[in-house]
């Protein structure tokens, strides 16, 4: 049987105006932005009019370890919120924006699929609203900031050496992670060591997303530690009189995105970083507004639980004050059987065995939300037309012996409907209260942070620190910065920072290659493994299969 295509899917549906979604969630005009007739920015104005509202109940949607058989964690994201809507509850979906890099990379496309989509696709998918270029605007003009500085006669003494400023571009592009510029002569700059990161993992975009207004923009910007001098001390986007500029280039991408879905429920779509190697969050600020707006909300992180929903509850919910009322994680038999050795060109078959090797996957993730977090949570199965009775039934028993049910999600096929049975358990799960708390406290050394996060959600045995990530740890401590969160830098596709080892490895020990102060962002980045932070195109990118006619009309695009 054949299917039709995301976008084709998209390009029928019958997209309302976005004024009459905004009315629908209860927006005053005067506060839509447009930018056509189906995208709206949403004045941050609105947030401090509705800010003594009761905020609604925040579900958080995540996964578990992402395998090539796909899991589908947007697609379930937009399908409860719909599914919910059906029942008559007032919902919002907050989502994050996706990245250029990805899409003309590994996904071609990242707004959800079949009848669980957000609309329009095609705009989302590309500049949307220009978000993502304005980060890397931000970026960019803090950097060439940083080097006109030295080049100027550098008052501030900056250490060329120790610039950690690097540039970004929304592109995966491997060529760019290391490279040397200012070349030519006294005339075109001081030459140095340089590199690119992609735009969504850069500080900016980790700074928007977590800003609560345009004040703790300007802010948190000033803070950016972009470098450290001669004598060691760090230099800030403050100090180079950086920070209104910056806030200049940014105050409209702060300003959260209005779109719908395909059943017309209102969704925020801001802000846009990975989970493998920065925060993994759609922005407090859109997150917050829902909350004022919704009596549900439904937002996704980024990955895999262990690194988009630690994320969440770890950096986000302690910088915003927000916490969740219910936890989805999403998987797939074909993914579970994956975990358990079969290889991708295997998955349709029923076996067991392989699924029962599988299964610790998920159930280390339910326990870590459960048990570590202690949230309440279910299973979302994201279901195909292979899966059978019996491996259906088997992921059932397992999660029930933890005390967590099963909803079977047919959203892709089915829409909002496909998602009755996981909406009636998420309401249940939303009616009780929950004793919420973090994997660490903010007081412990840095060493303990990291220790925590690996030996409880990654189930590490030991934490091994290179001699440049002892040497950053303590400087870092010794500059005040000990008592911030820690965001890590680690592989999507393995509990542990070796990409290989699938399933639930156990006594593995966690290599901390390199740390370093994020503080606009509020935390330390500590990267593990081999991870990048600029990710390379694969063998055969989804750019060669995106094409558009001679009437504008894109294929392709997933």
């Amino acid at each position: 049987m054949a299917y039709k295509a995301d976008i084709e899917i998209a390009q029928e549906n019958e997209t309302k105006d976005i004024k009459e979604i905004a009315e629908k969630a209860g927006i005053d005009e005067k506060y839509l932005e447009l930018y056509g007739n189906h995208k709206a920015k949403i004045n941050y104005r609105l947030l401090e009019e509705i800010k003594n509202r009761e905020d609604g109940k925040l579900i958080l949607v995540t996964a578990i370890t992402p395998t090539p058989a796909g899991e589908g964690k947007t697609t379930t994201t937009v399908g409860l919120a719909d599914g919910l809507s059906k029942k008559g509850k007032k919902t919002f979906v907050a989502l994050r924006e996706p990245s250029l890099g990805p899409v003309f990379g590994v996904k071609g496309g990242a707004a959800g699929g079949g009848y669980a989509q957000v609309v329009p696709m095609e705009d989302i998918n590309l500049h949307f609203t220009g978000d993502i270029h304005a980060v890397g605007a931000a970026n960019n003009l803090l950097a060439a900031m940083i080097d006109n500085h030295v080049q100027q006669g550098n008052a501030l003494g900056i250490d060329t050496r120790k610039i950690t400023w690097r540039r970004c571009v929304d592109m995966n592009d491997r060529q760019l992670r290391n490279i040397v510029d200012g070349l030519g002569g006294k005339p075109h700059g001081v030459p140095r060591e340089d590199g690119y990161d992609i735009t969504v993992a850069s500080e900016i975009m980790a700074v928007l997303c977590l800003s609560r207004d345009i004040d703790d923009l300007k802010a948190r910007i000033s803070r950016i530690v972009v470098g450290y001098t001669f004598d060691d001390k760090p230099v800030t986007a403050g100090q180079l009189k950086a920070q209104g500029a910056i806030t200049a280039l940014l105050k409209d991408a702060l300003k959260p995105n209005l779109v719908q879905t395909l059943e017309h429920t209102p969704a925020f779509v801001h802000g846009g970083p990975f989970a493998n190697i920065a925060h993994g969050c759609n922005s407090v600020m859109a997150t917050k507004m829902a909350l004022k707006l919704a009596d549900y909300v439904v937002t996704e992180a980024g990955f895999g639980a262990d690194l988009g929903a630690e994320k969440f509850l770890d950096i986000k919910c302690r910088m915003a004050g927000i916490k969740p009322s219910a936890v989805v994680i999403v998987a797939t038999v074909r993914a579970l059987k994956h975990h358990g050795g079969v290889p991708k060109t295997e998955l349709e078959k029923e076996d067991l065995k392989a699924l029962e090797r599988g299964m610790p996957n998920l159930l280390q993730h339910v326990e870590n939300v459960t048990k570590v977090y202690n949230l309440p949570a279910v299973v979302a199965i994201n279901a195909f037309p292979n899966d059978t009775k019996a491996e259906l039934e088997m992921v059932e028993e397992k999660c029930r012996e933890l005390g967590v049910n099963v909803a079977l999600s047919r959203v892709w096929a089915m829409g909002g409907a496909g998602a009755s049975e996981l909406a009636d358990e998420v309401l249940r799960l939303c009616s009780n209260g929950n004793g919420f708390e973090e994997a660490y406290d903010l007081d412990m050394s840095i060493r303990e942070k990291i220790e925590s996060i690996a030996k409880r959600i990654y189930r590490a045995s030991d934490v091994s620190f290179t001699d440049n990530a002892e040497k950053q740890m303590q400087q870092l401590e010794e500059l005040g910065f000990g008592n911030v969160p820690v965001c890590m830098a680690k592989t999507q596709y393995s509990f542990s920072d070796d990409m290989k080892l699938l399933g639930a490895p156990k006594d593995f020990t966690l290599t901390v290659r390199s740390m370093k102060i994020s503080a606009g962002a509020g935390f330390i980045v500590a990267i593990t493994g081999d991870i990048m932070t600029m990710p390379g195109l694969p063998k055969v990118p989804a750019a060669e299969n995106i094409d558009v006619d001679k009437e504008g009309k894109i294929t392709g695009l997933f």
